[in-house]
């Protein structure tokens, strides 16, 4: 299994990845310790220099570490058919204990190195570099954070055996058992598409504000986070089940694959996508009181929020199409007739 060429290259990412961002914690503790613009002494001058080298390096390995998310999803879907009963991602990822948790501390280090890109964006636009210490101190954090993800990606690439079983999705996402019954299934699907609805509504009322006054960016940030998990729940309890127009059928996965058109990377590219520029937004408009980033952090903040807005907004275009075109009548008035019965012309 380990010499599938998705897996070497995911492996490799991970070893790379992993292995420059812990050979930076040193240098990041020097940062900490000893930086200072005001100082002309050679320490410094040589901080400064090597500063633009693991800056460039750690943009390098923190994009590919958000590519390899997409690669992992994708790796995993595709192997479904190497093992006995897995019909899409769901089963590959369930054919040992460390899959899931590989996928969960994947999107935590996606976030993370997406709000650290962010960041180091928003320092390098300071003449003075005044979030260099906040930098490198969320550096050292990142560490083993992806250490973590590393290490748990590696044992669960290990642990795949072919005579192995796999859990059909349908077994476990079909509103019959303990995972999806208490948790996610279980949830009307009314109760989640009007949750998610007023979640989109209120990024558009936030995104707005702060495009117009430069304010409200740190609550945009906070509620993009919470919107892509009501998001996710959606997905699970109604979008999915639109899509398949099977009312029992609640899996977040088969929508990735060709018999459905791919829609699913219709829907989670942009979410991932608006999720991440909302809580940079946040991370620009909170560094705009600094005297050197008082013009650079508000230019920032608004190409964050304005694209974030963009990728939300892309996501509910694509669920409301999912849900219009859809023959499967799941609740008596769906979301999307409510509101086109209050338009001229619309049905009743």
């Amino acid at each position: 299994m380990l010499f599938q060429p998705a897996i070497i290259a995911l492996l490799l990412a991970s070893l790379v990845g992993t292995v420059m961002v812990t050979a930076s914690v040193p240098f990041a503790v020097g940062v900490l310790r000893g930086w200072d613009t005001a100082s002309g002494s050679e320490n410094q001058l040589e901080m400064e220099k090597r500063t633009y080298l693991v800056s460039t390096l750690l943009v390098v390995v923190l994009v590919s570490e958000l590519a390899s998310l997409i690669l992992f999803v994708f790796n995993a879907d595709r192997m479904s058919s190497l093992f006995v009963g897995a019909m899409c991602a769901v089963g590959t990822l369930n054919i040992n204990d460390w899959g899931f948790p590989t996928l969960y501390l994947k999107i935590v280090v996606f976030f993370a190195a997406s709000a650290w890109l962010v960041l180091n964006h928003v320092d390098s636009r300071g003449f003075d570099y005044p979030l260099v210490r906040v930098k490198y101190g969320a550096l050292i954090a990142l560490a083993p954070l992806m250490a973590a993800a590393a290490g748990v990606q590696l044992a669960y690439f290990l642990g795949l055996r072919a005579d192995v079983i796999a859990s059909c999705c349908s077994t476990l996402f079909s509103g019959a058992t303990q995972i999806t019954t208490d948790k996610l299934a279980a949830i009307a699907p009314e109760a989640s598409l009007v949750a998610l609805s007023a979640a989109l509504g209120g990024m558009m009322v936030l995104g707005r504000r702060a495009l117009v006054t430069g304010r409200g960016a740190v609550a945009y940030a906070v509620l993009s986070l919470v919107t892509f998990a009501i998001a996710m729940e959606a997905v699970v309890a109604a979008i999915s089940v639109y899509v398949y127009e099977l009312p029992h059928h609640h899996c977040p996965f088969c929508i990735l694959k060709g018999e459905y058109g791919h829609v699913g990377y219709a829907l989670y590219l942009p979410l991932f996508t608006a999720a991440a520029l909302g809580v940079g937004g946040g991370i620009a408009q909170s560094s705009a009181r600094i005297g050197s980033l008082a013009e650079a952090a508000p230019r920032i903040m608004r190409r964050c929020v304005g694209w974030s807005m963009a990728g939300f907004g892309l996501f509910g275009a694509v669920t409301a199409w999912l849900i219009w075109r859809s023959h499967l009548i799941l609740i008596e008035q769906s979301p999307v007739n409510s509101i086109l019965s209050i338009l001229p012309g619309g049905p009743p």
